[in-house]
């Protein structure tokens, strides 16, 4: 045995060789996975509370660092078809005399020269592990198809229009980058006994955070910031079939 390892010396030394290169690359390898998995964004839109259109639109962070969340961009597809919307900013409107520091306080009732920036917009940082809500389902849908001019009977458009599909996308930045991350999912509508049912299409939040997906979503929010809009209904688009 030892006469034949003598023999091969040189042989088994570039096996072991490589071997040990092998390895290493191996080794590098997981632990480039485990850190690019740990710096990847991820953000999470789910439905709380309820199961129904009444349920809460949730917004988690499972990233490692803060998101700022941009905009929120909500779409109402219906059987003439699409309503999209910038929701990131409330419907409420900013009241003349805000401006003064004395006719300003905080929910607390302690003055200060501050506005509650979080009564206006839902526009703002999401801590790591942490969680927000943009309100109910039903209020999304009602506001879109209100600044639609579409007349409603509780949850229900009337006539023969109908409301299939809501989808959330998110826009925002995270950490130090530079161009922004995304994030989306679609939640099917359907009116069954006497409810109005709201289910995900999917089992998980779609990430936008290839190369191509952000250069897509800085090209968007280029345009957004180009607009220069200040209500609702400055960015929205309603497709009519067969157009």
């Amino acid at each position: 045995m030892l006469s034949w390892i003598a023999e091969h010396q040189k042989s088994l030394s570039v096996i072991a060789s490589f071997s040990s290169v092998l390895i290493w690359l191996v080794y590098a390898q997981l632990l480039y996975l485990g850190f690019r998995r740990q710096r990847s964004p991820r953000l999470i839109i789910n439905r709380g509370r309820n199961k129904d259109i009444n349920a809460l639109c949730l917004i988690s962070n499972m990233s490692a660092e803060s998101v700022f969340i941009q905009y929120i961009i909500a779409e109402l597809h219906t059987s003439q078809g699409v309503i999209t919307m910038d929701v990131t900013d409330f419907e409420q409107e900013y009241n003349q005399g805000d401006e003064d520091p004395e006719k300003r306080t905080h929910r607390s009732g302690s003055s200060s020269g501050v506005m509650e920036v979080t009564e206006n917009t839902r526009q703002g940082p999401v801590k790591p592990g942490g969680f927000s809500h943009i309100g109910t389902f039903s209020e999304l849908v009602q506001r879109l198809a209100r600044d639609e001019g579409i007349e409603m009977d509780g949850h229900m458009p009337k006539g023969d229009l109908e409301f299939n599909h809501i989808k959330l996308r998110l826009i925002g930045i995270y950490g130090p980058e530079n161009k922004p991350i995304g994030a989306e999912r679609g939640f099917d509508l359907a009116y069954n006994a006497n409810q109005f049912a709201l289910s995900p299409t999917s089992w998980d939040t779609k990430q936008l955070v290839s190369l191509r997906q952000r250069h897509k979503l800085h090209k968007i929010v280029e345009n957004l910031n180009a607009t220069n809009f200040s209500s609702s209904s400055s960015f929205r688009r309603v497709e009519e079939n067969g157009s």
